[in-house]
Parts: structure tokens; sequence; C-alpha cells
């Protein structure tokens, strides 16, 4: 780590030399007791809040205001460690609370510089009660359709974390810093003291991304960006991409196969590079996972924020299922439509695939697109394995591109089912009915995106089934 920053040093790294204007202090609630050295009494305790004010020229642990980072005006939070360990008491309480309100009111997404050892001894259990405020302020501007983007800073331990950091929707963390429920001095002697990093926690699918302190400004101002640019207003689906494989449909169900599994075929990076003019990801599941086969995150398509949640051609974990739900509930929730590209033989189905929940995840998926306000437009660009497939993807706005199938099941396991020798695979793959055009007149898709050689062929143009209508 490098040397660790002030409140206001870690404002200044976002926001540069843009004005911030603080917001006052509230005051205090009416009906509050505390007298001397607090509501417990402890003693000393005024001496050492006199002490952390005098070494800090703080009044408090937090630092609440307003300022523009990048293009985007925010609440801004950020905590000083120096002033006792950066612990929440009710006076810090008063102001995270008072900074929430005014982002409602405002409309403006709140954004926390985290560092923090937890809840401020000194108060005791009235210390540890601000956390159910924090949380119900973090609820309702959830509610408001506010994004909230979290920094954590070296430490941060305890109810911060479990509220602020965990809680945020996207969390960016500096290298190094120490990130756990459990501080330093309350660990078990024996743990691992690499859990308790950032970069362990970003590998547990915890926090989005690792990011030095010379790219928090740049990167604090891309999210904003993306995040605040959704609508309400009724804006229709995204289009699809065009295809980038070969041109021409497959003769048979199994050319079709063997198309799909090309080396040469395009994947899922390829077709966002493609699509977006820039794109940040997000990173894990929230629930201790990450899947290297899901692309999830937020890219902006000719000034439009688009979410985005693309297979890569592998068998998807269960943390790839819960990140790409993640990722539509946040997006739904912020008014973002959502696109989607599969490409999977099929969810992974090894055992240790189904002690992680590959069911259940599979399920929250189903039900995050069934739910989702936000339209969604999926296509399918790769191999389309059964229900793994199926849950990415969007009723009634699914598309195809000529190098894909989409399939109950594979041909392989079909002619096993049936108890067929392995040399009726092939008729097999044509029984499924499978192919791109197969798929179109069954009403399983509303239309084949063309390829990069079919100059003047747009099969989107077909307009849906009518037993299946579009998002």
């Amino acid at each position: 780590m490098t040397e660790r920053m002030s409140a206001r040093a870690a404002i200044t790294a976002v926001t540069g030399p843009a004005a911030f204007t603080e917001l006052p202090a509230p005051e205090e609630p009416a009906g509050r007791s505390s007298g001397p050295d607090g509501p417990l009494g402890w003693e000393g305790y005024d001496a050492s809040r006199a002490r952390a004010a005098e070494r800090t020229g703080e009044s408090e642990s937090v630092v609440c205001g307003t300022g523009r980072i990048g293009t985007t005006d925010a609440v801004l939070i950020s905590f000083e460690f120096g002033f006792l360990g950066g612990s929440l008491g009710e006076r810090t309480g008063d102001r995270l609370e008072a900074a929430y309100i005014h982002a409602r009111e405002e409309g403006l997404p709140v954004v926390s510089l985290i560092a923090t050892g937890g809840s401020r001894m000194q108060e005791g259990m009235r210390a540890l009660l601000q956390l159910q405020r924090v949380a119900r302020q973090s609820a309702l501007t959830r509610a408001a359709g506010l994004p909230q983007l979290a920094v954590v800073r070296d430490p941060t331990a305890g109810g911060g974390w479990a509220t602020l950091g965990a809680g945020a929707d996207i969390v960016l963390a500096l290298p190094g810093a120490q990130i756990g429920f459990a501080g330093s001095r309350v660990r078990p002697p024996d743990a691992d003291p690499y859990a308790y990093t950032a970069e362990a926690q970003l590998a547990a699918g915890h926090i989005d991304a690792v990011v030095r302190q010379d790219e928090l400004r740049a990167t604090v101002g891309r999210w904003l960006t993306l995040l605040t640019r959704g609508t309400r207003d009724g804006a229709g689906p995204v289009q699809p991409p065009d295809g980038l494989g070969g041109a021409g449909l497959p003769a048979t169900g199994w050319d079709a196969v063997l198309r799909t599994r090309s080396p040469e075929r395009p994947h899922a990076g390829a077709y966002l590079d493609a699509y977006f003019s820039r794109r940040e990801s997000i990173s894990g599941d929230r629930c201790g996972g990450t899947d290297p086969g899901m692309l999830c995150g937020f890219g902006l398509r000719e000034g439009r924020t688009v979410a985005y949640a693309a297979q890569l051609g592998t068998a998807t974990l269960p943390a790839g299922y819960r990140t790409a739900a993640r990722l539509i509930r946040l997006a739904d929730r912020l008014g973002i439509p959502v696109l989607t590209l599969v490409d999977t033989p099929g969810a992974a189905n090894d055992a240790e695939a189904e002690r992680a929940g590959a069911g259940s995840a599979i399920a929250d998926l189903f039900a995050a697109v069934a739910t989702a306000r936000v339209p969604i437009t999926s296509l399918l660009i790769g191999e389309g394995g059964s229900g793994g497939a199926l849950a990415l993807s969007a009723p009634g706005n699914t598309w195809a591109t000529n190098d894909s199938y989409f399939s109950v099941i594979a041909p392989e396991l079909a002619t096993a089912i049936l108890k067929r020798t392995p040399d009726q695979t092939r008729s097999t793959a044509d029984q499924l009915r499978l192919r791109p055009q197969d798929l179109l007149s069954l009403g399983v898709v509303r239309g084949i995106v063309p390829g990069p050689a079919q100059q003047g062929v747009d099969e989107r143009s077909r307009p849906a089934p009518p037993d299946r209508p579009s998002r």
C-alpha cells in the first residue's frame, strides 16, 4: 500500500481539482441523551475525540458532501481513518443518513470512499445500531433507482464493509487494501492473511476490480457515466449485434454443430468489442465465486448505456449464472436495457457445480430474466446447450447467428440416451432441428442476423412469431 490517504485526500483522488462542497453537520437529534464521555460514560472518550480532531482537523470520522467526478455530480462519503480508526458512532450515523437523504432529494449517485475499523466501542450498542440506519438509507437509495459505488481503502473492516462496502452496486478497491468483516486484531491466529486482501476478495467474487490510486478518478468517472444513463421512458430494446462469422446457413444439423465448435468461430469478446465504444466489467457473484466463462458489465453503444452478460463458449458455472442475475437486476433497477450473448455447451454438471448450487443458480437467472422490467435482447452466437443456455435467453426477443445452434440436448447425448449407435449422431442432430433456420421456423428465435459477407441480406426484418411477442 501507498501511504494511507486522509478523507479529503481520497475525495481529491476522485474529483481532482473539481469543487467539493461539504454538507453541514446535522444537528443532534432531539431526545438523544448523552452525558460526558458519550452514552456509556466511557472514561477518556471526550479526550480521545478531542485529540483525534486536533490530529486530523476533522470533527468526526466521516466527511460528506457533493462533488463532480468526470462529468457526473455525486454525493461523496469519505472516511477519516485517523479519527478513531474511522469508526462509526452516533454522530457518524447522523452524517451518513443526511448524505443519503441529500442524494435522494437531488437524484445523485452515492460514492463511498471507505477506510474504517468498524463500530465505535466507546459508544457500545448505540454505535452498532448505526449499521441499521446505514442499511436502511442504502436500501431507500437503491429503491429510488440511484447507483451506489464504493472505493474500499486500507483498512476496511466490520460493519462499514458489511454495509457501505459490500452493499454497494459496484465495489472497487485499492491494491493491497485489507478488507474483511473481521479486523486484523480479532481474526483467528492461524487465519491466512491473504484472504483479507483486496486481491483475495476479487478472486472470491466479492469486489469488481482492484484499481490503482492514480487510476481512480478516470475509473470512477467512467462507471458513473455508465450507471447514470438509465431511463424509464419506455425506450425499446437494443438491436442485436451483426454476426461476425461466415455467411450462409448450415446444410444439416451436424454441419451446424461443427460450425459452432470450430476454433475459428468468433466468441463473445469479439462481439462486445465491435458493439461497444467502451465498457466496464463487473466481477463475481458476491457469494464467493467467479466464472471466467461469463463476461458481465456495462457498455456505451451510440451514447446509450447497455448492460451485457455474455457466455464465452465454456460450460457455465453456478457463479456465472449468479453474476448474470446480479447484472440483470442492477440494470433493471437503474433502467438500463440488457444484451445477452448465448454461447455454452450447457451448465457445468460436475460434483463441484452441484455442491455450488447449479440448480438454484440457474433458477435465479431464469427469475431475473422473467421479472425484468427493462427490455432484454439476446443473440445466440455459438452453442445453445439446453437449459444452461436458455436461462440467459430473452423470451420472444432472441436472435441467432449463422454459426449457432440451439438444442434441448447435445446430439451426442441424445444419441446415447436413445440407445443409438454413435454413427447415428449426425441423423439425430437433424432430427433435433437445431439449425438457425430451424429455430426460426419453430418460433424459437425472432430472426437470423447476417454475417459480414451477406450484403443486403438482413433476416432481422422478419416479424416476430405471433405466439412469441417481443419485449
